[in-house]
């Protein structure tokens, strides 16, 4: 009674799953084995004339195949005579005789015999048809044996002593099978909450990186169960099937055909393990290769080693550039000796993985060309202060789609490499020798102010403001005479312990232009002004640089 419950309900709710799962493979297998068995001709009913095939008309005895007939004969077609050759066995067995089989051998014909009544014949053409099917005396051979086996079955399916056996073995074997099967259900979870408890103890593991790992496990254990369960499905049915002489030729096809299957798959290996091996091998001589090129580019890289056409700026991308010829290279001499390579399924994935790869990697390798290009033409260096567009700050990664710069504002702009080889670039760092850059400002001044007077307070900032270089020297010049307007420049160089960012160092030099001008009582009135005051309105004070507390507001009527 209890596995009559067990095979109408799921023992509990939280087994109904993985019973549903099991039932549902259980009937998935059996439906793909139902061409199997329908490959095995079945035995036609009484009366009815067996189609002929091109490969012969086979004769059935209660399912289990006799003898093909490939040449027609006197009394008819193949088919006619399977017909009468199965009719004249019912016959025979009917009798009630011993059921001894007996031959006998004519020059191109056997005759076969059940208890002295003969039920059909052999001849040379039914062997010849075939192709390598051997002499006649051979085929009788095979075919008696085979007429024997299907006459004892015949008797055992008349049996009741063997076909209580056969059910009651049918049950034991079905009561042993679906216990496995919950043993195996329940032997799956147990095994999932011992190994995840037991990485759980484990230090140094979060909750949130046991997730995947969870799923994973969940995955394997999963397609592990279903594999072992088919697997039960088929050895149980097997089992089935042979203990009833009906459909034990069903049973020796599902063995013969899961052998078949074993057999491909294991051949299908052993096909695809010496060109596995030369790609292998390939893939090997790929890797050494790129280890090769790589410590001979990290010498490069560290100036351990020196070319005239590569230098330390341009060994880490001459790397990916080398790595990526290597491997393609790799990769289309092992093509051929992959597993499936000359099938029609791979060749047409391929074409269609390289048509979008095409299609949708444009703009991707173009980015990579202009990153190239900036590299080898060297426009660009990790460190230099630069000033592309709108956009002015420190380089800190140069990379085959994009370049990062720091502004020093607090920002960090990545500018597309298409961009960058598209406009140009202002260096500030270039020409300034040991990781220094450039300071300038311009200040325009009426003009009524000396251009000489201009040049001494520009110089004079210049000096008090630390971080610029007093060699080389700072310069003024004057870089443009407008209608209101002397527009002055004044340009140096920053030490090694200015300031990392240069906006820092600007602002210094801005905060010292304005005291001198303001000591001096010059206005910077630019850009534009209609006239002179009569007396100084736009400096500051001296005794109102000092910093001061902002006065809160008043009220009104306050």
């Amino acid at each position: 009674m209890r596995l009559i419950r067990l095979c109408c309900l799921p023992p509990c709710p939280r087994e109904a799953s993985a019973w549903r799962i099991g039932v549902f493979g259980l009937l998935l297998w059996l439906f793909l084995l139902s061409p199997t068995w329908s490959q095995t001709p079945g035995v036609p009913p009484a009366g009815t004339e067996p189609a002929a095939s091109p490969a012969g008309v086979q004769v059935f005895l209660n399912n289990r195949p006799v003898a093909t007939f490939r040449a027609d004969g006197q009394r008819g077609t193949a088919g006619d005579r399977a017909a009468l050759a199965q009719q004249a066995m019912l016959d025979a067995l009917a009798a009630g005789g011993p059921g001894v089989v007996t031959r006998v051998d004519a020059a191109d014909a056997v005759r076969f015999d059940i208890d002295a009544r003969p039920v059909f014949f052999l001849t040379a053409a039914d062997v010849a048809a075939l192709p390598g099917s051997g002499a006649l005396p051979a085929a009788a051979h095979r075919v008696q044996r085979r007429l024997e086996l299907a006459i004892a079955e015949h008797r055992e399916m008349r049996d009741p002593r063997r076909l209580a056996i056969a059910t009651v073995s049918t049950l034991v074997a079905s009561a042993v099978a679906w216990g496995v099967l919950m043993a195996l259900l329940r032997g799956r979870r147990w095994l999932r909450r011992s190994l995840l408890s037991a990485l759980q103890q484990r230090p140094g593991l979060m909750a949130p990186s046991l997730k995947p790992v969870r799923v994973a496990l969940h995955g394997l254990l999963t397609a592990l169960s279903w594999g072992l369960g088919l697997l039960l499905a088929e050895l149980w049915l097997t089992w089935v099937l042979r203990q009833f002489a009906y459909t034990r030729p069903w049973g020796e096809r599902s063995s013969t055909w899961l052998l078949d299957v074993a057999d491909h798959f294991l051949g299908a290996i052993a096909q695809a393990v010496p060109g596995l091996s030369i790609a292998v091998l390939i893939f090997l001589l790929a890797r050494v290769a790129t280890m090769a090129c790589a410590a001979f580019l990290d010498r490069v890289a560290h100036g351990e080693a020196q070319l005239g056409w590569l230098d330390a700026d341009t060994a880490m991308p001459t790397r990916r550039l080398a790595n990526v010829v290597i491997w393609l290279f790799a990769l289309a001499m092992a093509y051929p000796y992959l597993p499936g390579a000359q099938s029609d399924a791979f060749k047409g994935v391929s074409v269609l993985a390289g048509l979008m790869l095409s299609l949708g990697a444009s703009g991707v390798v173009g980015q990579a060309m202009s990153g190239f290009s900036m590299i080898y033409s060297r426009s660009l260096r990790v460190g230099e202060y630069v000033k592309i567009g709108e956009t002015e700050g420190t380089v800190v990664e140069l990379g085959l789609f994009a370049t990062r710069i720091h502004t020093g504002l607090g920002e960090e702009v990545s500018l597309p490499n298409t961009v960058i080889f598209s406009q140009p670039v202002r260096n500030f760092s270039r020409l300034a020798q040991g990781g220094r850059f450039v300071l300038h400002t311009s200040v325009t001044i009426g003009y009524s102010t000396p251009w000489r007077q201009v040049h001494a307070m520009l110089m004079e900032a210049a000096r008090r403001t630390q971080g610029v270089a007093a060699s080389p020297a700072p310069y003024v010049v004057q870089s443009a005479l407008s209608d209101f307007y002397v527009e002055y420049r004044l340009c140096a160089q920053s030490t090694l312990a200015a300031a990392q960012r240069r906006v820092e160092a600007m602002s210094a030099l801005h905060a010292n232009v304005l005291d001198v001008f303001n000591e001096n009582g010059v206005q910077i009135m630019s850009p534009h002004y209609r006239s002179d005051p009569p007396q100084p309105q736009v400096v500051v004070p001296t005794d109102a640089w000092a910093a001061r507390d902002p006065q809160p507001p008043l009220h009104p009527g306050g």
